[in-house]
């Protein structure tokens, strides 16, 4: 019934402008009152990177959308980042445009390997052709509609069967959702969607919205880090405060590392496994018994924007363990956060803190169920000389009833850190009339020694075309750790794009 769904959304919306085209008129060209309509965005971040709210890895690394007028503000020139559109909504305005095509995309070829032999896996870490194609159409009322679909062809994956929960397959429907301004004061957007929001860059606390961490791993652009959701998104705007609320009826766990393309530990083995010996999972029940409600009420104070979050749900990283049937589990899970974000001398600062209630094991006795957490951001960015911005994040994950899980854990078993703590520093230059770009991201586990660097250069030849090439570096002293665990996965890419 879900694909179902999702297909009846894609054939009307795709179809209607070819039924219609005769009877509209040609719209204007840009300046004499054409064009696409305006797109509102907004900040977001990993659960194993730091956080919640926004980035995070996989088991264990979770790495924030808004669609209607929004009162926060803007951030000061030279803090805007290149790729900040990662992690801000791109809802299109409601009002009716024209395009000289029926749709937008591009089409991309993107290489990568690793920098060492593994048993694991391919010698390739990516290789892959990629088009993308978005349509939009506008009525009268408020209302749209948006479909964004990729059409993949990846020998390395070697997964052609389409599976839109995991974007295997030679398509991957990103959005096919439909919006309506129902009131001044409500709109309403139900579909497949991308959604975000928190104060984190990379790192995630209360974004709980589903992150694909293969595709952050292996080089794909990071717009491909946020994986969609089928939700319905209800906005309430008031002088007071807004209000998102976002149900979605099916359970959208995480695109996480299951060895199948990235090599990681593996508890049932006690090692690092990969292609040979993927993860297994509890499988998904159907729509409606396993559903997720967020909510975020935000506004602004001054110039800071603060907001109030609340999840209820599951952990969208199997962190459970099933031995029975010798698989991992999603368990239950409830977070409360909040966050503020503003002018901080002469740059742009943050908080945000999430309570993670593990509700299938509140008293941290069971040692195969993740304890309760608290979580805490604390960030910085500013520009540091002309076209050149830096930031830096400091993020703790403390594990609550940690003397319970020591007592009740087998001998021998691995423990997580009591206090896991992750540092990370950004740094952007822009050059050449801001045509190239060189990017720097670098994650750093003081308590566990290890860390994830993300070194990045990106050239615009034109409008059209534009090169990069970049790496993904995992270091660690330990196999058992986080980042540890990842570096035999060390890779480096190079992609060129043709965006029309």
């Amino acid at each position: 019934m879900r694909y179902a769904l999702l297909t009846a959304v894609v054939f009307s919306a795709s179809l209607y402008p070819f039924f219609t085209v005769q009877a509209e008129e040609p719209a204007l060209p840009l300046g004499l009152g054409g064009g696409a309509p305006v797109a509102s965005s907004e900040p977001s971040l990993p659960v194993g990177l730091g956080g919640s709210s926004e980035p995070s890895l996989p088991a264990g690394l979770d790495m924030g959308d808004n669609s209607a007028p929004t009162d926060e503000p803007g951030l000061p020139e030279g803090l805007v980042m290149d790729e900040s559109s990662v992690y801000q909504d791109t809802d299109t305005g409601f009002d009716d445009g024209g395009s000289a095509l029926p749709f937008s995309g591009f089409f991309e070829i993107r290489a990568g390997a690793r920098l060492a032999g593994q048993p694991y896996e391919k010698r390739a870490s990516i290789g892959e052709a990629r088009l993308q194609l978005q349509g939009e159409k506008f009525w009268d009322y408020g209302v749209s509609a948006r479909v964004t679909a990729d059409f993949v062809a990846d020998p390395v994956a070697d997964r052609w069967a389409v599976d839109l929960d995991n974007g295997d397959g030679w398509v991957d429907l990103r959005e096919a959702f439909v919006s309506w301004r129902a009131t001044d004061f409500m709109d309403i957007k139900a579909g497949r969607q991308i959604l975000t929001w928190g104060t984190g860059d990379m790192v995630f606390l209360n974004d709980l919205f589903p992150k694909d961490f293969d595709s952050f791993f292996i080089g794909r652009d990071e717009e491909y880090l946020k994986a969609p959701s089928d939700a319905l998104k209800t906005s309430f705007f008031s002088d007071l405060a807004n209000l998102d609320v976002v149900y979605t009826p099916n359970f959208d766990s995480d695109r996480f590392s299951d060895g199948a393309r990235i090599s990681v530990y593996n508890p049932f083995v006690g090692n690092v496994a990969g292609r040979s010996n993927v993860l297994k999972t509890d499988p998904r029940s159907d729509w409606f018994a396993e559903d997720e409600w967020s909510a975020r009420l935000y506004r602004n104070i001054g110039a800071y924007e603060t907001a109030l979050y609340f999840y209820d749900g599951y952990w969208k990283n199997p962190q459970g363990l099933d031995q029975a049937n010798v698989r991992a589990v999603f368990p239950r899970l409830s977070v409360y956060g909040a966050s503020v974000r503003g002018p901080v001398a002469a740059g742009i600062g943050n908080l945000e803190t999430a309570y993670y209630d593990s509700r299938d094991d509140n008293s941290g006795v069971n040692p195969v169920m993740p304890n309760d957490q608290f979580r805490f951001l604390a960030g910085y960015e500013q520009e540091l000389a002309t076209e050149l911005t830096g930031g830096v994040q400091y993020n703790l994950e403390r594990t609550l009833d940690y003397d319970a899980l020591k007592r009740n854990a087998p001998a021998g078993s691995p423990l997580p850190r009591e206090n896991r703590q992750v540092v990370t520093v950004r740094l952007t230059k822009m050059m050449m009339n801001q045509d190239l770009t060189l990017s720097l991201f670098n994650f750093w586990s003081p308590s566990e020694r290890d860390g994830y660097a993300r070194p990045k250069v990106k050239y615009k030849l034109n409008d059209q075309w534009t090169a990069e090439a970049g790496g993904n570096i995992f270091y660690g002293q330990k196999r058992s750790t986080f980042f540890g665990q990842l570096e035999d996965n060390s890779n480096i890419y190079a992609s060129v794009r043709y965006s029309f």
